[in-house]
């Protein structure tokens, strides 16, 4: 019999629209709620404004790690899950506080991402790779 390493996937599907709404409406502080400082410098265009196609990307990472990472009610703040990006553009996790709690009491060895854009959509999955020993 074959060992089977514990999985759990999370995927969100965001409207671009709807974060350009968001920070229309409510500008900085907005951003400052939901995104890292890291993210926010990720997302702005060569025209200093907000792109809001990639942070309607980081949202749906946001909230597909939060469909992985979640136990049960415990609050995680979006800014405790952040979206980095290599030299290759390939997104990656970065967890504090909660998130990264969460993920250590359910034993998550590796947290992968992938984020996609298809017309007026980003989607996203995370995908928790657990060793089975939740510490």
């Amino acid at each position: 019999m074959i060992a089977r390493m514990p999985v759990r996937i999370g995927i969100d599907l965001v409207s671009v629209a709807s974060i350009e709404e968001s920070v229309d409406i409510h500008h900085a502080r907005y951003l400052r709620r939901v995104y890292t400082d890291v993210e926010i410098a990720d997302c702005i265009s060569a025209d200093g404004r907000p792109d809001a196609r990639r942070l309607a990307g980081r949202f749906a990472v946001k909230e597909a790690a939060l469909k992985v990472l979640r136990e049960g009610d415990e609050p995680i703040s979006w800014r405790e899950i952040g979206v980095c990006s290599d030299r290759h553009g390939r997104p990656s996790l970065a967890l504090v506080g909660a998130a990264e709690a969460s993920a250590r009491r359910q034993g998550y060895d590796a947290l992968d991402v992938s984020i996609s854009h298809e017309g007026p959509f980003a989607a996203a999955v995370v995908v928790a790779h657990a060793s089975g020993k939740p510490r």
